[in-house]
């Protein structure tokens, strides 16, 4: 596809962006299905992505497209990506070379909340 039918294959996939343009992409460990990172998208970084076969987000806080990877050289290899049945969020399968958070670490997700079942009885919440 040439960048052109691209956009046009974006525009009918009828993504529901937020209201500054973005949708939520979660990216996953193609092979194992671990969660590595949580970023945004806009349908020009999606293309983008689409394109180069490797992620590229959107920077909220820069304000920029943002090629995971750039500076760190920790890219991600899209294997897969698949759109949720409210076209509002993306997840992708990668194969991340190197680290995907930036503290250096393999996974975004690495502090785990203490979580038992005595916390939600206590508060008269089943979860059964």
């Amino acid at each position: 596809m040439n960048p052109e039918e691209i956009k046009n294959y974006i525009l009918s996939l009828n993504l529901k962006l937020d209201q500054t343009g973005l949708l939520p992409a979660i990216v996953q460990d193609a092979e194992n299905g671990e969660v590595l990172m949580l970023a945004y998208m806009n349908p020009e970084s999606l293309a983008i992505s689409l394109i180069e076969g490797r992620t590229c987000f959107w920077s909220r806080s820069r304000q920029s497209l943002w090629r995971k990877g750039e500076t760190s050289g920790h890219r991600q290899l899209i294997k897969s990506i698949r759109l949720d049945c409210d076209r509002d969020t993306l997840v992708i399968g990668v194969r991340q070379v190197g680290a995907a958070c930036h503290n250096g670490t393999r996974s975004c997700f690495m502090k785990k909340i203490n979580f038992t079942k005595t916390m939600t009885t206590e508060l008269g919440v089943n979860n059964e």
